[in-house]
């Protein structure tokens, strides 16, 4: 296999070569060349040095350490090698007395859970989604879906006390009454150890943070790219705030500019871009990297992220509008898989959405209708109805001028396959837009602005 392989390859290198090697590096040298996700536009290669592992991974054992990752840990990784996040977390585990596994595919995702029972999960909010997302579907199918709703808001509520300070004596009495009837089940779903997790790639919503917390499995979301070696800042394991990515870490700075740009400054900011001096320049203004990522800071340095500056779509009319906001809500939707939402330079937003081919089954099933596959899914107006409801619902977290106004659901999906999402399943928008032109054009031509 490639390890024997790796191994008879080495058999030549001698011990005093090794050593030579080894003792000639030194902590400013580059360690390795990350390439950018790409979501935005040509990915770059990210010159990491080892002082960029190095001294995040010590900043991470210092705040999160003994209380996450006490030693005899388990982890899970649901992030490629490709991704900065998982090359980190596999210097630490290096470093650190934690047994780690990877897992290549969500599908495999209850399999991997049951089998490795970690105490400790990494991935990207889609993880989460499914998990939330089959349970729900599979406590409707079983006759249970209202008992479920109840557990859920009830975990929320819960987690939402806990955030103020006070759980009053009802919601303690519901908590630990679903704690026994809902929520041992979904932990059990997860392994059964699982009590900590960290979130990463993508902003991952305050609801389904509060639900997780709220069920015993706290996600601490933080917050990093890979010119950052990942995380800038990560929540705290004793001040969850959700919807927050949380303070900076040790050796880290953070600052916002005057339009909304979140700026970072530390011990975990790469070197330059590989070959790319006109890129480097451009990313850095007085040693402060500039993310393209739009945020605020709270009173106590928490840091909030409300968008990606290259992906704000500026409406015919002038209205600003960051996708990510809406394309949260609608993904929480087990019938959506992806969504793109669009308006860049047109009268009203609206959006492309694809259908979750593992969960439609179970949708159709259980809302008494007839099996079909995805394309006639996609056209049947009971689908389209309950569609119709998601959209809804992430309109009104929104102001009338930001909302989807209209959408269209393809046939097929957006993957890593077929050049549409990243290794870590973040949507490479661009590429999708322009894709999409034709479907686009549709939009805007054949459909008015719905009231």
């Amino acid at each position: 296999g490639i390890l024997d392989d790796l191994r008879s390859r080495g058999e030549s290198v001698s011990d005093e070569d090794l050593e030579a090697r080894r003792t000639s590096r030194r902590m400013e040298d580059v360690a390795t060349i990350i390439y950018t996700s790409g979501t935005t536009g040509r990915p770059k290669g990210a010159q990491l040095t080892h002082a960029n592992f190095v001294d995040t991974c010590r900043s991470a054992v210092t705040l999160l350490g003994e209380q996450v990752l006490p030693p005899g840990s388990r982890l899970l990784m649901f992030l490629p090698l490709a991704h900065v996040f998982a090359r980190l977390i596999t210097v630490l585990a290096a470093s650190w007395p934690v047994t780690t596994a990877f897992t290549p595919d969500t599908k495999n995702l209850l399999a991997d859970l049951a089998a490795f029972k970690p105490t400790f999960l990494l991935a990207v909010p889609r993880v989460f989604e499914k998990v939330y997302n089959g349970a729900e579907a599979k406590a409707i199918a079983g006759g249970k879906g209202k008992i479920f709703s109840a557990a859920a808001q009830t975990a929320i509520d819960y987690s939402t006390a806990l955030s103020r300070g006070k759980v009053p004596f009802t919601l303690k009495a519901k908590h630990a009454l679903f704690d026994k009837l809902v929520y041992g089940t979904l932990r059990q779903a997860m392994g059964g150890d699982v009590q900590w997790a960290v979130s990463g790639g993508a902003p991952l919503g305050a609801r389904l943070s509060h639900f997780f917390r709220g069920i015993g499995v706290t996600i601490l979301e933080g917050y990093g790219l890979t010119e950052t070696t990942a995380p800038i800042s990560v929540n705290l394991p004793w001040d969850v705030r959700p919807g927050t990515v949380g303070p900076p870490l040790p050796g880290a700075s953070v600052a916002i500019d005057e339009d909304g740009e979140i700026l970072a400054k530390g011990v975990m900011v790469f070197k330059g871009y590989h070959n790319n001096p006109e890129a480097t320049a451009e990313a850095m203004t007085d040693g402060w990297f500039r993310t393209g990522d739009l945020g605020s800071l709270d009173a106590d340095g928490s840091l909030t992220i409300t968008g990606r500056r290259k992906e704000v779509i500026v409406t015919a009319g002038g209205k600003n509008v960051s996708p990510a906001q809406l394309e949260d809500q609608l993904r929480s939707h087990p019938l959506v898989s992806q969504c793109v939402v669009i308006g860049d330079q047109k009268p009203f937003v609206a959006a492309i959405l694809t259908l979750d081919s593992e969960m439609l089954g179970t949708w159709l099933k259980n809302n008494g209708l007839p099996e079909m596959d995805v394309a006639q899914a996609a056209k049947n107006e009971k689908v389209r109805a309950e569609l119709q409801t998601v959209v809804d619902r992430a309109n009104a977290t929104v102001s009338r001028a930001e909302s989807i106004r209209a959408f269209e659901v393809i046939d097929s999906d957006f993957t890593e396959e077929n050049g549409y999402l990243t290794p870590s399943l973040k949507l490479k928008r661009n590429v999708v837009v322009k894709d999409m032109a034709e479907i686009i054009d549709r939009i805007y031509a054949g459909q008015k602005p719905t009231s």
